[in-house]
C-alpha cells in the first residue's frame, strides 16, 4: 500500500475499456492522472468524470493524461464512455487488487482517489475521499498539478 508521497507509483496491468492491455510501467515518460472510482453512471462518478473531461484541455496544457479506474467491466465502460462523450481511457479492476495497492479499497467497493504521477512514475500528488459522496473538482486538481510544476 501506498504510504505517502514521492514514492514510487506501483505497476499494474489492467484491461482497458476495449478489451488491451495497459500496464502502467509502459507509460513512462507521461504524467498520469489516475482517477478511482465506484462506479460507471453513478451520479457523483458521472458528475466527476464530466467535470474532467470538460476540463481535459486545461490537464492536457499541463501535460497530464487522465485515466479511470473502477471496478466495472470492459463493456460498461464502453456503454460508460459513449454516453458521456469520455475522451479518456478507462480501466477494469474488478477484483480491486489494484485498487488496494492505491489505499482505494473500501470495505465494499473502491474508494475515490486521484493520483497524478510525474515522468518517472513518482506520486506526486495523492487524495483519497472515504466518503463516496465527495470528488475531488478540477479546478482544485489543475490548482494542485500547477503549484507542483
Amino acid at each position: 500500500m501506498i504510504a505517502a508521497l514521492h514514492e514510487t507509483a506501483p505497476d499494474f496491468s489492467l484491461p482497458d475499456q476495449d478489451g488491451q492491455s495497459f500496464r502502467l510501467s509502459e507509460h513512462r515518460g507521461r504524467r498520469l492522472l489516475l482517477v478511482f472510482y465506484p462506479g460507471d453512471g453513478t451520479p457523483v462518478c458521472t458528475r466527476q468524470l464530466c467535470d474532467y473531461r470538460d476540463g481535459l484541455e486545461a490537464f492536457a496544457d499541463l501535460g497530464v493524461t487522465v485515466v479511470g479506474v473502477s471496478p466495472d467491466d470492459a463493456e460498461s465502460h464502453r456503454v460508460f464512455r459513449e454516453k458521456y462523450g469520455l475522451p479518456f481511457t478507462l480501466l477494469s479492476d474488478p477484483d480491486l487488487e489494484v485498487a488496494e495497492k492505491y489505499d482505494c479499497k473500501a470495505l465494499i467497493g473502491m474508494k475515490r482517489g486521484v493520483f497524478l504521477l510525474d515522468e518517472e512514475q513518482v506520486i506526486r500528488y495523492r487524495h483519497v475521499e472515504s466518503l463516496a459522496m465527495f470528488r475531488r473538482k478540477r479546478e482544485e486538481l489543475i490548482e494542485a498539478i500547477r503549484q507542483l510544476g
